[in-house]
């Protein structure tokens, strides 16, 4: 059984007993994403796939929370906030904007890419080095601002 899911079991387990409401059903609803996966993927979940998982949600979340920004609703963008803060904490230690931008730069310079049209190979190359560490949407905007 994956780390990660023993961790969020256990961490289920003390929120219920410390009734930490909130916490309990974000937590439970990462059980659920995690369970279906497991059963309609037919797959044995490792770390990888359960931080695809949170990555998941935490990406869900954001949209929404700029949503209810966007319509004037900040109980509920502050609600979505929350459950990122909870989702975060199943996650590897996120990059700097200093280590990201610096392995943008090497990315680039180890692809010999030129422009926009080598987004792919910089991608390609930067990708596994950063998942699950740094908002792959953001890295794609700053990439191709790099590449012009």
């Amino acid at each position: 059984m994956s780390e990660l899911k023993t961790r969020i079991a256990d961490d289920v387990k003390s929120a219920m007993k410390a009734g930490e409401k909130d916490r309990l059903s974000v937590l439970r609803m990462l059980q659920a994403e995690l369970k279906q996966r497991e059963v309609v993927d037919s797959i044995e979940l490792t770390d990888a796939v359960v931080q695809a998982a949170v990555e998941k949600m935490i990406k869900q979340r954001r949209d929404a929370e700029s949503q209810f920004r966007s319509g004037n609703r900040p109980d509920l963008a502050d609600k979505e906030a929350a459950e990122i803060a909870v989702l975060m904490a199943y996650l590897p230690q996120q990059l700097s904007d200093a280590e990201v931008d610096a392995l943008i730069v090497q990315a680039i310079a180890e692809t010999g890419a030129a422009g926009g049209k080598d987004m792919g190979k910089v991608m390609g190359w930067i990708k596994p080095k950063v998942q699950g560490r740094t908002d792959m949407g953001k890295l794609s905007g700053l990439i191709k601002a790099k590449l012009g």
